[in-house]
């Protein structure tokens, strides 16, 4: 059975017959075309007598005369299916069959004639500070890194400029040692990589790992060497210890471009794009924009206005406003398109990154997507996509905390620490889940069961009652429902905002050294039902205590669907116009928090004190 998207029942497809057209058409498997007999799996000796058209005893006495005894209905391997073929004058060719729900896995093979140019995918790697995201701004005449936290980016940015009449897809990706994977992700999505150096730096550890990512991926690396305009720049330098990893510039016989560039000053660049664009008709690019799209998740995110929102690289096809896809373990119907600059798009052709919404849940960042012809098909994919990736997950134990983790650790009980970790975006998720498994302790193996983008949900807790397992939060908070839920299973929750607490805490533990800490203790919840602005104060956020009670002068966090936006301490707390020390359940009262007027109705503020626990 071919690959058809109207055709509900196919289980399998083949993978080199899929249609280049959207209306995708059936083929019969095993059959001769062109001298050519193709294949999918088992096969007896009666039906390669009736596919090749020669008498079954014509192929029984070849065999025989090579000291082989078949029988009419025996199965022959691929071995003995090549030799008959051969003896025959056919050439043959196995093909893999696929089932539908994998679809990742289908290799596409398109008729020449159907295949266009398509923009070149950059991704632009490097060691941390060493100008990349910069490289991106001066490019776009964008300034992405006063928003990024730390002027580190941490998570993939896909860009897309038109340079001399003609478009280049720009991956930046983050450089930081604890966003390996997503540099991983990167590589494996692009057709030329740009790896940025400084010149006053050289030659770091995430630069000989994204060299590493390159070559994996089998493309062609151009070094941009940056910040030539420092002073303690070293360019010679820079190439000596490239050319040590067999980095060859062009200048020394190698085939590796190099280009100096300051991407601060706009130094350099301009040869920089030419050379990406000369590298690209070389390697003569092209997809068929006419089929179903095809591609990978670049990030995925829950957005509070818009819900479950992704990056999308669309790698072949087109995706349109309103398909039906499957992304991940997730689907739906693409409800709105925007590029890059938010503006609606209502189609992207290959080498197109795109934010899609209008999907279930968020998938996971690297997960491939595929469009398909109706919802039921999509669903139903989904749904086994779904059911596959739940049995992975599923295990059978009891809930635990970290404290029990030390002491079962100390009697020699636990030789796995099973952990669900919860970020804000899926780039955060990866780098916790990548840095909780690059923890080494002997006689200890961490295992994530999950790494996803969102809040805390019922089905996380769940999965952590039923596999003894830790929930990590990294820049969101539980509201007080899991909570509940949480204590009633007996799960551990642990919140933190900084990655390496978050591993210095659970290695501790593995060690067995988990000493008295503070541990926090939430007062309260209130919820913010409006927002009054005064020309002294600010804004003031007229509140209902919704849980617990709201103290003055206590820390406090501000929470936007489940994300927390921001930390610091109230700043004043009143009843109608008098001051009040506390606020309890279910009464209204008006706070302001210090330092912070970014409030909005639905924003939930939440008070803690930090409380000293000893073990």
């Amino acid at each position: 059975m071919s690959f058809n998207g109207k055709n509900k029942k196919s289980k399998t497809t083949r993978v080199s017959n899929i249609p280049s057209n959207r209306n995708i058409n059936k083929n019969e498997l095993n059959k001769v075309n062109g001298g050519v007999f193709v294949y999918t799996g088992d096969i007896t000796v009666s039906q390669l007598s009736k596919e090749l058209n020669i008498p079954a005893t014509s192929i029984i006495r070849f065999l025989f005369m090579q000291g082989k005894m078949v029988t009419l209905n025996q199965n022959l391997d691929d071995e003995l299916i090549g030799e008959i073929c051969l003896e025959f004058g056919y050439d043959f060719k196995k093909e893999k069959v696929v089932s539908e729900e994998n679809f990742e896995e289908i290799e596409i093979v398109d008729d020449p004639s159907s295949l266009k140019e398509r923009s070149p995918i950059v991704t632009i790697m490097g060691h941390v500070d060493h100008g990349k995201t910069t490289l991106i701004d001066t490019i776009r005449n964008s300034n992405i890194v006063d928003t990024e936290a730390g002027a580190i980016t941490q998570a993939i940015g896909a860009y897309q400029k038109e340079i001399n009449g003609k478009k280049i897809t720009f991956i930046d990706t983050p450089g930081h040692e604890a966003f390996t994977a997503m540099r991983s992700r990167g590589a494996s999505v692009t057709d030329i990589v740009i790896i940025v150096v400084a010149a006053d730096d050289g030659v770091m550890p995430q630069t000989k790992e994204a060299i590493d990512h390159a070559r994996a991926a089998n493309v062609p690396i151009i070094i941009a060497i940056n910040k030539i305009d420092k002073p303690g720049a070293n360019v010679e330098r820079v190439k000596q210890e490239l050319m040590e990893l067999d980095i060859i510039p062009e200048e020394y016989g190698g085939k590796n471009i190099f280009c100096e560039i300051s991407a601060k000053k706009n130094i350099g660049i301009d040869n920089l794009l030419e050379n990406v664009l000369l590298l690209a008709e070389v390697l003569e690019l092209k997809a068929n924009p006419n089929r179903y799209a095809l591609g990978t998740v670049l990030e995925a995110r829950l957005d509070k206005g818009e819900g479950a929102k992704a990056t999308l690289l669309v790698q072949n096809g087109t995706l349109n406003a309103g398909d039906f896809v499957v992304v991940g373990a997730a689907y739906g119907r693409v409800r709105k398109m925007t590029n890059e600059y938010r503006a609606e798009l209502k189609s992207a052709g290959p080498s197109t990154p795109v934010a899609i919404i209008g999907l279930t849940e968020v998938p996971v960042a690297g997960d491939k997507f595929m469009a398909f012809p109706t919802e039921k098909q999509a669903r139903e994919i989904a749904e086994k996509r779904k059911l596959a990736k739940t049995m992975d997950e599923r295990n059978s134990s009891g809930g635990g905390t970290l404290e029990d983790l030390y002491n079962r650790i100390h009697e020699g009980e636990v030789q796995e620490i099973n952990c669900i970790v919860k970020a804000d975006n899926q780039g955060s998720a990866e780098a916790v889940k990548g840095a909780l498994l690059n923890l080494q302790v002997d006689g200890v193996k961490i295992n994530v069961l999950r790494s996803t983008a969102g809040a805390i949900t019922e089905t996380d807790v769940l999965l952590a009652s039923t596999s003894n397992a830790i929930i990590f939060g990294f820049n969101i908070r539980p509201d007080a429902k899991i909570r509940a839920k949480a204590e009633e299973a007996k799960v551990d929750i642990r919140l933190h905002t900084i990655i390496y607490h978050l591993t210095e805490e659970v290695e501790a533990a593995m060690k067995g050294l988990l000493k008295p800490t503070y541990k926090e203790h939430i007062t309260g919840q209130a919820e913010i039902r409006k927002v009054i602005v005064a020309s002294k104060i600010g804004k003031i956020a007229g509140c209902m205590v919704t849980n617990g009670v709201i103290k003055r002068d206590s820390l406090c966090r501000l929470m936007r669907d489940g994300v927390v936006i921001y930390e610091g301490k109230l700043n004043s707390l009143k009843r109608f116009q008098n001051d009040a020390k506390e606020v309890a359940e279910n009464y209204e009262c008006g706070l302001t928090i210090e330092n912070f007027n970014d409030i909005k109705e639905g924003d939930i503020v939440e008070g803690y004190e930090m409380v000293e626990e000893k073990k």
